[in-house]
């Protein structure tokens, strides 16, 4: 058999593969050489800097050093490279559960599990696909040991047939009807479930609680029917409304604000006509509760001297506590004011103190960091001033609230557009 020879160019090119690969058996078997030889070749590549072969002795382009720092450099490249796939696998594994997660919206446990046990079954990591659908690893181990019991009761402890009394004694659930039945046909005619509870206890020194002589009470069918309780002042709607003048509708509302010095809030509830944008009247204080909402609805009527009037103001106001306190609604009915109430979130109906609160934070909260509560007292009355008096509006001909209230009682003037609320 001839044996083969081989080129330096050769060699170098094999010795190359090898310290890119890190494998000489690899490179061996794909070009069919020994790998022992293949071996040999690399190991002295590595001790003399020199390629093998008749060109021994003279060095490559390559020294010890380069060759030192190429081995790190492909080590750290193939390191990143392994996590990059890594990385793109486990995105790829996310996109395909996701996937399948997305065909029902919101997923009962048993469709996790069997989602997740697909991708376990495929080869995939445990911790990743539990991670991405949300299961602990002890919940799928459990679920896969355990098969699903049918559920038997409603839930909560089972239901006693039987009631201890105060020296341990066991007394049948027969004999406390008995004795309920007993009670309700004498003096305890007219007592309800909590009261017969009451009796047991003191009587026939049961331990036993209300809960029980419910149920009990309730399989004797002997429950008085509850009270229907009426409301004092039923709530009543906001309606659409079409405003042509003052005094005819005065929206409510509270804004609060932040005392940075003093590391607390303040809050400024306050009266305004829809028709002028007037602020007839406002509160401000360290709080806010319904006894003021109904002094400062006293004020904004005696300001606008409607005292005696047969014509008066609606109020519309959100379902804040202070406005459907009993104390705001009988003050309203002492008044002969109407209160209708705004439906929960349809803060548009309120528009007119909505936008009025926007301007409070724009021009006056958001220009100061308040040190006190008397810097914001003081700073919120200059700006209420300025916004009745002097603060143009467009919708008013670019008068202020004042100045258009003013012309309107001697001129007759309206607003550019109809009030419509």
């Amino acid at each position: 058999m001839e044996r083969r020879k081989f080129s330096s160019q050769f060699k170098q090119q094999i010795v190359q593969e090898c310290l890119e690969t890190g494998s000489p058996t690899i490179v061996a078997r794909k070009h069919d050489l020994n790998a022992n030889m293949v071996g040999r070749w690399t190991r002295e590549f590595k001790k003399t800097g020199i390629t093998p072969g008749k060109s021994k002795g003279i060095p490559t382009h390559v020294t010890s050093d380069d060759y030192q720092q190429v081995v790190e450099e492909r080590s750290e490249l193939a390191s990143e490279n392994d996590k990059l796939r890594k990385a793109l696998a486990d995105q790829a594994l996310e996109n395909h559960i996701l996937r399948d997660l997305l065909k029902k919206a919101n997923p009962p446990l048993a469709d996790k599990i069997a989602i997740a046990h697909k991708w376990i079954t495929a080869g995939y990591s445990v911790t990743i696909v539990l991670r991405i659908v949300g299961v602990s690893r002890s919940t799928y181990y459990y679920q896969q040991t355990h098969e699903p019991q049918p559920r038997t009761t409603a839930g909560g402890r089972p239901v006693t047939e039987y009631t201890y009394t105060q020296d341990g004694s066991k007394v049948s659930d027969e004999q406390a009807k008995e004795w309920i039945m007993n009670e309700i046909e004498g003096d305890g005619f007219a007592y309800g479930y909590l009261k017969l509870t009451y009796l047991l206890k003191r009587k026939y020194q049961l331990v036993i609680n209300k809960k029980k002589v419910y149920r009990l009470c309730k399989e004797l069918k002997i429950l008085k029917p509850q009270r229907k309780l009426k409301e004092k002042h039923p709530r009543k709607l906001a309606r659409n409304r079409d405003i042509t003048g003052p005094n005819q509708l005065f929206e409510v509302d509270i804004k609060y604000g932040y005392i940075t010095g003093e590391d607390r809030f303040f809050f400024v509830l306050s009266y305004i006509d829809v028709y002028d944008r007037q602020i007839v009247d406002y509160h401000i204080g360290l709080r806010c509760e319904a006894t003021d909402a109904a002094n400062t609805l006293k004020s904004a009527l005696w300001k606008r001297k409607l005292y005696g009037k047969s014509e008066l103001p609606v109020i519309r106001s959100d379902n804040g506590p202070q406005f459907v306190s009993h104390l705001f609604e009988s003050t309203c009915e002492q008044l002969g004011l109407e209160h209708e109430r705004i439906p929960p979130k349809t803060p548009n109906m309120n528009a007119h103190i909505e936008s009025f609160h926007r301007i409070l934070e724009d021009d006056c909260f958001s220009r100061f960091e308040f040190e006190s509560y008397t810097q914001a007292y003081r700073e919120v009355v200059s700006f209420m001033e300025y916004y009745n008096e002097r603060r143009m509006h467009s919708s008013l001909h670019y008068l202020s609230p004042v100045e258009f209230h003013k012309k309107h009682c001697d001129t007759g003037l309206k607003p550019k557009e109809n009030v419509k609320v």
